[in-house]
């Protein structure tokens, strides 16, 4: 507890002449600036732009941007305000207590080979079933928001994640979504006649990355927003972030571990494991070691086999719904805009839109101006209302264009029931029919 004390002083005794810097020091120039209602790359730097949207021209993209008021309201920051520090930003977002009359209900599913995740439902009231503590402070009031608004939330917890108990010797890899696709299809059996809509934050948008790259058109999921991502995951592990937030992660996975050291002693060199001084160190003791006493490990082999294995982008060219990503430039977890992020997804697959802000930090994204509502929050509610609407509105083009071509067949039509209009397809994610592209994306 002392050692979270005094890491936590620290990062905010680094940060605390950050907005001093920013207000009076030389500012150092932009590397990705757009105008905040163009969808074209810029090469100009001498302007930094507090808002840049980046994506493939494509009706859905001019659609958002007309409907979209959160992406040309860039964040409204004052200069000398403590929201210009990236690390306050951060640990703000990460750390600083909500006020939220939302609580959870946890269902616990159990998987095919008997493992465990655990789902909390969020509602309002039964305060005496409320959750022990969500994974992110910003995850209560993204429920709370997305309840008003007409959504039923729920939080998928990885195994031994957030309290779920460890009922097998299996841990889940950082890219493998095995288990996120049972729980899916169990959402989806709980709501059969409701549309999902997916939301990520920082590594957790590896596994959603993978889910809809590996599952492509048989998702299940409308459209997806993924906060704060962390795209090229190897490289991020073998760099890692800053070092006060490289050791503030390693210190909270060997804590969620720690319970289970003794059953994974069977499994995996817990020694190594809770002794590594790296996230590269620790996923590899966990991962990529055989086993003890000649015991093979599920998935052991090399690095870089293992990262062939879960790299989130090894299956993008697949993702068939509209996927939004919210990131800042000055991100003290993702690391520098220029190697971090693939610029290359956005500007050639029409399914993938980049929102990319001056300030934000990781996982913030407050402005001094804001209201009950996060500006993050906004924008990706809005862009999943945008993108349903958008999807209607073709399909309805779709069916007068189809009704028009049978009203010429004359009495043909006539004859024909109105059921058979009905049967055409009316899937809300199913954009190959909308569009006629060729995605050019590749690794």
């Amino acid at each position: 507890m002392l050692e979270w004390v005094c890491a936590v002083c620290f990062m905010v005794l680094m940060a605390m002449f950050w907005p001093v810097v920013k207000c009076y020091g030389a500012r150092s120039p932009a590397t990705l600036l757009l105008a905040p209602r163009d969808i074209r790359r810029s090469t100009d730097i001498s302007e930094p732009a507090a808002l840049a949207m980046i994506c493939k021209p494509s009706a859905l993209a001019n659609y958002l941007l007309k409907h979209c008021m959160s992406f040309s309201t860039s964040l409204s920051i004052p200069p000398w305000n403590w929201r210009m520090s990236a690390s306050l930003q951060t640990v703000f977002g990460a750390l600083w207590p909500v006020e939220c009359p939302v609580h959870f209900i946890r269902d616990y599913l159990q998987l095919s080979d008997d493992g465990l995740v655990a789902l909390d439902w969020a509602v309002v009231g039964a305060a005496h079933l409320k959750r022990r503590r969500t994974s992110s402070n910003s995850t209560s009031p993204l429920c709370e928001t997305a309840l008003g608004h007409g959504y039923l939330p729920v939080i998928f917890n990885r195994r031994s994640q957030n309290g779920t108990p460890l009922s097998t010797l299996k841990l889940q890899q950082f890219g493998d979504p095995s288990d996120l696709r049972e729980a899916v299809r169990y959402i989806r059996y709980r709501q059969p006649a409701g549309q999902i809509y997916a939301v990520s934050e920082s590594t957790g948008s590896g596994l959603l990355l993978s889910y809809l790259g590996e599952c492509g058109s048989s998702s299940y999921v409308t459209a997806a927003a993924c906060l704060s991502p962390v795209f090229r995951c190897q490289n991020w592990f073998e760099s890692g972030p800053s070092w006060p937030f490289h050791w503030a992660l390693l210190l909270y996975q060997k804590s969620c571990l720690s319970r289970y050291r003794t059953v994974l002693g069977e499994h995996v060199h817990t020694d190594a494991v809770f002794s590594s001084c790296s996230l590269k160190a620790m996923e590899e003791a966990l991962f990529c070691h055989s086993g003890l006493k000649g015991v093979a490990v599920e998935g052991s082999g090399s690095w870089e086999a293992y990262w062939e294995r879960n790299d989130p982008l090894r299956d993008i060219d697949e993702v068939a719904i509209p996927v939004l990503c919210l990131c800042s430039q000055d991100d003290p977890i993702r690391g520098d805009p220029r190697s971090s992020l693939p610029l290359e997804l956005f500007e050639n697959n029409p399914h993938f839109f980049l929102l990319l802000t001056l300030n934000g930090g990781h996982c913030g994204f407050s402005t001094s101006d804001e209201g009950p509502v996060i500006w993050s929050h906004q924008a990706l509610l809005e862009f999943f209302r945008a993108t349903t609407d958008f999807f209607v509105s073709e399909e309805r083009a779709k069916l007068a264009s189809r009704r028009r071509g049978l009203g010429g067949a004359g009495k043909t039509f006539r004859h024909r029931s109105v059921s058979t209009c009905k049967r055409l397809p009316v899937c809300s994610h199913n954009i190959h029919d909308i569009y006629n592209w060729q995605r050019s994306y590749t690794r």
